[in-house]
């Protein structure tokens, strides 16, 4: 599970190393939006070229290949024997697309010698007017390389004709809203990580921190960041925080001291089983992602 996606222009040699000094769980070495069409080509050779030399470390690497079955191909082919963590995978309009993809790295794995699945996928899956109404199909279309979902909204909304994507008051206006519950509630069906989308203004610390909490709290587990300074925040918001841990911990306890018991009370609460699970998640997170000591 990563908390941390960051999107590097897949063309720039300097965002690249800055990319890799950020203590993102996740770099996206990106093909498409970052990159002038002139420049696709060029980017190509560079993030091909950067996955070779990478040294290998618990930071993941990915790639955001373009859409469009000629570009996503030359993509794929160009950088599969870098051996990439995984692909984002643009505009899809469902599973199927997934699935198609997933079989160009059936290939491309036989052929760089890796092992079958190595290369992960995490579609953005609800750039295309169609897609949002296929987000439920997920759960059923056992697509063993799909590691998470997430969503974006400046595409959806080109493609809608939309002049904005928020309401007066900063909030996302309704169709937007629908579309990103819609993901979270996909990726919790499928079984996968929900990934939130990112947060354009990246001085806005403050705004990031609220939001990133807000998702944390729904049932996202990471988001996407476009600058590094996002980084250290959104690691920040998606780490349960020391006080989340120490009640998950009475929690437990609390249920390992009555065996087979279906509620008990704690602090002057009822909880139940649901509670119970709830807790034990956060200590795994908590677990996974330690607090940092200054």
């Amino acid at each position: 599970m990563n908390r941390s996606w960051l999107f590097v222009p897949g063309d720039s040699e300097k965002k690249i190393a800055k990319g890799f000094a950020s203590a993102a769980d996740a770099i996206i070495l990106d093909l498409e939006d970052a990159v002038a069409p002139d420049r696709k080509i060029g980017a190509r050779a560079l993030v091909a070229d950067t996955l070779k030399q990478a040294r290998r470390k618990a930071q993941q690497i990915w790639v955001r290949v373009n859409s469009g079955l000629e570009s996503c191909l030359g993509d794929l082919a160009a950088i599969a024997s870098g051996r990439p963590d995984g692909i984002v995978l643009p505009k899809v309009d469902g599973p199927a697309d997934v699935l198609r993809v997933g079989h160009y790295l059936d290939a491309l794995e036989a052929r760089e010698g890796l092992t079958h699945g190595a290369i992960g996928i995490l579609p953005v899956a609800t750039e295309t007017p169609r897609a949002p109404f296929a987000l439920g199909d997920f759960a059923d279309a056992n697509l063993s390389r799909l590691v998470g979902l997430t969503w974006g909204a400046e595409d959806l909304g080109a493609a809608l004709g939309a002049s904005g994507n928020r309401d007066d008051d900063g909030a996302w206006s309704f169709t937007f809203r629908w579309v990103r519950s819609a993901t979270l509630l996909a990726a919790k069906a499928a079984g996968v990580q929900a990934v939130e989308t990112l947060h354009a203004d990246f001085r806005d610390a403050e705004g990031l921190m609220r939001t990133s909490r807000q998702a944390a709290r729904e049932g996202f587990t990471g988001r996407i960041a476009i600058h590094p300074d996002q980084v250290a925040v959104i690691n920040a918001a998606f780490r349960p925080s020391a006080e989340e841990v120490a009640f998950a911990t009475r929690v437990v306890a609390a249920f390992a001291a009555e065996p087979g018991a279906g509620t008990i009370a704690i602090e002057g609460k009822m909880l139940d089983i649901p509670h119970l699970t709830q807790a034990k998640n956060i200590l795994a997170l908590g677990a996974k992602f330690p607090r940092e000591v200054p």
